[in-house]
């Protein structure tokens, strides 16, 4: 019960910033009705409920299968079996993925169905998987993340150059919602699995990270590669405000439970039924471990039916609302600063950017504060809020204008910090873009571009957690390069330890 009770207040103090937020704002100057804003607050309890569960479950099932998995591919010190185990895992993993499964369903409701929420789920799940076996393979071959990361930009460059301008936003944004709650822990187990068992202990340490990142540039190309092909027509962008129309508080969420349960049973299933066959063939688990995955399967599947429930009947709803509101106010400072506000908020209450700032400061043996870390990623996030919002106000300012100098800022500071914090920095976008992103302040950026005359809920509204995923990949490679010169002058390696001491 320890377990679940450091997972409720993980989960709390994520949800709890936001809701205050809300609560503040429904006081003062965007008042919301009655029922809708007895519904968010039903949704937040739910959401809070939900995804605790959910990552209980994790802990028990997704994390140690991930594990298991890694260490039987590379057992088997077969390439070819640890490419197409790579292919499946990764495939599987991210169909499962809630926050993919939220931004999908957004695309589908603003495109009125002309971009379907399973076709962006298929084609990212597949990008994820091939770049996933990659990822693997690369791990087993010892190339360098710096090397893999660069040609991997470098495609998504000549990508970008043919992919309908639709298409861009919504590629990025998959890349920070794809790599979510249920697809990081898997991820990191799986990396962990795969690195444990080789020899070289330096290259294995820098090797636990950047499975998450190269997943990410997976989603992009697979919503890229997407774009190119379809090239949908006439492409119509409204936003649905049709749950604030509804009187009732309860039928909303009564609606959802069996939409939510199908996706969900579709998705968990062929993880289960791999997990199963790879027990029989290979695992060969104790029957009280057996038991402890199988009932982590089943909390998982409750958590992720709470979870998706509450996000889609009453949470994100208000987030366009507020959006919309702020927005609609001839001071547009105020939609500025609120969109700041509920970045800062968002990334200081994610419970991964915890673990990831914890691991930081661990690995380095304390050199680098974990304080330093969330003060940076704190502050970037708030910014790349804010300028989200700043881009939809502003005429002319495309998502573009953001993330080409962006990203070459981060690949540029990759050729000069040591590799660990490659591969940190480029997992942590992932985990930054967690789930209050992908639900609220996506919905949040698309109330403010229906509100804003001349924006598109489709070009202006999304975008907004590719943001969110761009700026840990900055300052974090930012405080490795402090830290790569601080340790050359105090005669310390990238982990914080004396020269002398290898």
């Amino acid at each position: 019960m320890s377990l679940l009770t450091e997972k409720f207040k993980e989960v709390l103090f994520s949800v709890l910033p936001i809701t205050i937020i809300v609560i503040i704002l429904n006081f003062t100057i965007v008042p919301l009705e009655m029922p809708v804003f007895i519904r968010f607050l039903l949704g937040a309890l739910l959401v809070i409920i939900g995804l605790t569960i959910f990552l209980f479950g994790v802990d028990l099932a997704i994390t140690p299968i991930g594990n298991h998995m890694g260490s039987t591919l590379v057992k088997s010190n077969k390439l070819w079996i640890v490419g197409v185990g790579g292919l499946i895992l990764g495939f599987l993993i991210s169909i499962a993925e809630p926050d993919l499964h939220i931004l999908a369903k957004q695309v589908e409701l603003v495109t009125s169905g002309a971009i379907s929420m399973w076709g962006i789920i298929i084609v990212v799940s597949i990008g994820i998987a091939i770049l996933v076996a990659l990822g693997l393979i690369r791990i087993v071959h010892n190339m360098t993340l710096r090397k893999f990361f660069t040609i991997c930009y470098f495609i998504i460059l000549i990508f970008g150059l043919f992919t309908p301008t639709e298409f861009i936003a919504i590629a990025f944004d998959a890349s920070g919602a794809t790599t979510g709650a249920m697809t990081v822990p898997f991820l990191l187990a799986l990396n962990t699995g795969v690195t444990r068992l080789k020899k070289d202990s330096l290259s294995s340490e820098e090797d636990s990270f950047g499975l998450v990142g190269i997943a990410s540039a997976g989603a992009i190309l697979g919503v890229m590669a997407m774009g190119i092909v379809t090239r949908p027509d006439n492409l119509t962008s409204t936003l649905d405000h049709s749950l604030s129309q509804s009187s009732s508080i309860i039928l909303p969420f009564i609606r959802e439970i069996p939409s939510v349960s199908l996706q969900i049973i579709l998705a968990l299933t062929p993880i289960l039924v791999l997990f199963l066959i790879f027990q029989v063939v290979s695992f060969k688990l104790s029957k009280k471990a057996l038991s402890k995955i199988l009932k982590g399967i089943v909390y998982a599947f409750i958590g992720l039916v709470l979870f998706l429930s509450a996000v889609n009947a009453g949470f994100m709803e208000v987030g366009s609302i507020v959006g919309y509101g702020t927005a609609s106010m001839e001071n547009k400072f105020f939609v500025i600063f609120v969109g700041f506000l509920l970045g800062l908020v968002t990334i200081l209450a994610e419970p991964a950017v915890h673990v990831l700032t914890h691991q930081i400061e661990e690995i380095t043996s304390g050199y680098v504060k974990r304080g330093s870390v969330f003060l940076s990623l704190s502050i970037g996030v708030a910014f790349s809020v804010a300028l989200t919002i700043i881009k939809i106000i502003v005429p002319g300012v495309k998502l573009w204008h953001y993330l080409l100098p962006g990203y070459i800022v981060a690949i540029a500071l990759m050729q000069f910090v040591p590799g660990l914090f490659i591969g940190m920095a480029f997992d942590s976008g992932g985990v930054a873009s967690g789930p209050m992103t992908a639900t609220f302040i996506l919905a949040f950026a698309q109330g403010v571009a229906e509100a804003i005359e001349g924006a598109d809920v489709l070009l202006d509204g999304f975008g907004v957690i590719a943001m969110v995923a761009l700026t840990p990949l900055i300052a974090l490679q930012a405080l490795g390069f402090i830290y790569k010169i601080k340790s050359r002058k105090g005669g310390l390696n990238t982990n914080g330890k004396s020269e002398g001491t290898q």
